[in-house]
């Protein structure tokens, strides 16, 4: 049976060197096991189980956990945990991690993880199933599903002509308190780690400068943002894309609100992704690589696409929403993403410009 391991709050302010780091600390509870045993469900051989380190919540992929058991015949045992958390665990752990898999939700935790020497490398045939853009150029994790950064927008108040091309036109006046983002959130701040990338840090600062003064909107999570936008409190947010989705299933395609995706090709048309690396320490190598090949699977594609809205990575025949535009067709950044392990510059950045407290 798919058992939940209890989780702890650690923070931490750069080990040896890391750019994750965590500004404070959760209290986080311990999670309450998902699913009933299966009858096939057994433990690797040596009588262990596969120990997973989910950033993934477990609403998210604890259905999945569980297709993978009832599939493989294998037991996993998770830890749910904030991916930063959770990548600062393993590096605490350090050759004692019981981790056989850490499975982030950012490619920057994954790569923090591959700089430190704690992920081993994966067979060329794992790799080569998703596209070099979104899998590490060292071989040492892999993405699994991808999130796009976009602009949400009130269909009632705006068409696709009106929008800006790029982030730094909400820096116009006429935007002045009409855009809402979410600085506390960890997919805003890869976002922000991108444009220091892509950008430069004086161009990133001066763009959070602008934003401030251009009196943003602040929100404490994506979805508020999609609500505030469709309940025209403000007319656009950045936030990813498949937080619409929801909203859309519940209240139907009336709904007014729609996403955007920046034509520029900057890093506010950033497509994360959420992955997985085999720890060198892992008891059970085999049955991890198992486990991560599943990800890339067609059943497991399929559900990304279908349960979550995200985008799949491999060239699996899996059906898309129809109102999400096809990863094909989006402009991408030119961006290493382990680069976006850079967390803590990015925080001190944020601070620094007085966008977080």
């Amino acid at each position: 049976m798919q058992a939940v391991l209890n989780r702890t709050c650690l923070t931490w302010a750069g080990i040896a060197g890391l750019a994750l780091i965590l500004a404070g600390c959760a209290t986080v509870a311990p999670a309450p096991a998902t699913g009933a045993a299966t009858e096939a469900a057994a433990a690797p051989s040596g009588g262990e189980a596969l120990v997973v380190y989910s950033g993934r919540s477990e609403s998210l992929v604890g259905p999945l956990l569980e297709m993978f058991e009832a599939q493989s015949g294998i037991a996993v045992e998770v830890r749910y945990g904030d991916t930063a958390e959770l990548a600062a665990t393993i590096l605490e752990e350090g050759d004692n991690s019981p981790a056989d898999v850490f499975f982030g939700q950012d490619a920057g935790a994954l790569g923090a993880l591959s700089q430190t020497g704690r992920l081993s490398v994966l067979p060329d045939d794992t790799l080569n199933r998703v596209d070099a853009q979104f899998r590490s150029p060292s071989g040492e994790w892999v993405g699994a599903s991808g999130r796009a950064r976009v602009l949400v927008y009130n269909t009632d108040q705006l068409t696709p002509p009106e929008l800006p091309q790029n982030v730094f036109e909400l820096t116009d006046p006429k935007w002045q308190g009409k855009v809402g983002w979410v600085p506390s959130n960890a997919s805003f701040q890869a976002f922000v780690t991108a444009m220091r990338k892509v950008h430069g840090e004086d161009v990133t600062a001066q763009w959070l400068n602008d934003m401030l003064a251009n009196d943003v909107q602040t929100y404490d999570s994506n979805p508020a943002i999609v609500e505030a936008v469709a309940n025209g409190e403000i007319l656009a947010g950045l936030c990813n894309h498949y937080y619409l989705f929801r909203f859309l299933a519940e209240q139907g395609e009336s709904y007014p609100a729609r996403n955007y995706h920046f034509p520029d090709g900057g890093a506010d048309a950033l497509v994360n992704v959420a992955g997985a690396g085999i720890l060198k320490t892992a008891k059970n190598p085999a049955t991890a690589l198992e486990f991560v090949n599943y990800l890339l699977s067609e059943e497991a594609q399929g559900y990304f696409a279908s349960e979550t809205n995200e985008y799949p990575l491999t060239d699996a025949d899996v059906a898309l929403n129809p109102l999400l535009v096809p990863l094909a067709d989006l402009k991408t950044p030119e961006l290493d993403l382990s680069d976006l392990s850079d967390l803590q510059g990015t925080l001190g950045l944020l601070q620094e410009t007085g966008v977080l407290q």
